[in-house]
């Protein structure tokens, strides 16, 4: 009877190959356990970071973006506290803004606007801000443009009244005074006027630090949304 001889090549062959297998196996089963215990990089903490700036506007309480007190520089000097009247339910751009404006803002990806209006401490001015909040920076600088840069109110947000309070009569004919800025995805406006209703073009003299108050309380709103927090990658809020 004949008996068959083992192929020795092709055995050690076909042992090689295994072998080879198995290492690569091992190799990739490594690379994939580390990548899945090790912390995010740099790049990926920045993109975190970047990620949660750009949805504070929806995440946040309405309070922690409009503060119920925002302090501000008094025009006779030193530090007053201007008061929250309300805050709108409403986030939809449409409307916001004057229409010469609006469709700036459509073009450049508008996601919300966000609007509160304040009193100062001396109950006579009042003060819209809103937020506008885009896809990323380059958008939110192209919706810049559509404002004027030298206080000019129109076009520019349009004013938050609140029927039964001293921001009853906070009409578009009321606006004295606006501003613009921008920071990351953010653009904040503001609008202001006298809390009596008088029509802009029945104050006489206008005073324009009168209503400058209005670019302070932008500037802390707009600070607060664009300052970097550290990540915490267990916070549902962010995605690290």
């Amino acid at each position: 009877m004949d008996i068959a001889r083992p192929c020795w090549p092709a055995l050690v062959v076909a042992s090689a190959l295994t072998l080879v297998c198995a290492v690569t196996a091992g190799v990739a089963a490594g690379a994939a356990g580390t990548e899945l215990t090790r912390g995010p990089n740099t790049a990926e903490l920045r993109a975190a970071v970047k990620r949660e700036t750009a949805e504070r506007w929806r995440v946040w309480p309405a309070g922690r973006v409009f503060p119920a007190r925002l302090a501000y520089s008094a025009e006779q000097g030193g530090i007053e506290q201007a008061s929250r009247i309300g805050i709108s339910p409403r986030t939809g751009c449409a409307g916001a803004v004057d229409p010469a404006a609006d469709a700036a803002l459509r073009r450049a990806g508008c996601r919300a606007v966000l609007r509160a209006t304040y009193i100062d401490a001396l109950r006579g001015v009042l003060v819209t801000v809103g937020v506008a909040a885009f896809p990323d920076e380059r958008a939110a600088a192209r919706a810049t443009a559509a404002f004027p840069q030298a206080g000019e109110p129109v076009p520019g947000l349009r004013p938050l009244a609140f029927r039964g309070t001293v921001a009853d009569r906070f009409t578009p004919s009321v606006r004295q005074a606006g501003s613009v800025r921008q920071g990351g995805p953010y653009v904040v406006l503001t609008t202001a006027g006298q809390a009596d209703g008088r029509p802009a073009r029945t104050a006489g003299e206008q005073r324009p630090a009168v209503f400058s108050y209005g670019s302070e309380l932008a500037a802390h709103v707009l600070h607060s949304l664009t300052t970097p927090s550290l990540p915490d990658c267990a916070a549902p809020e962010w995605r690290c």
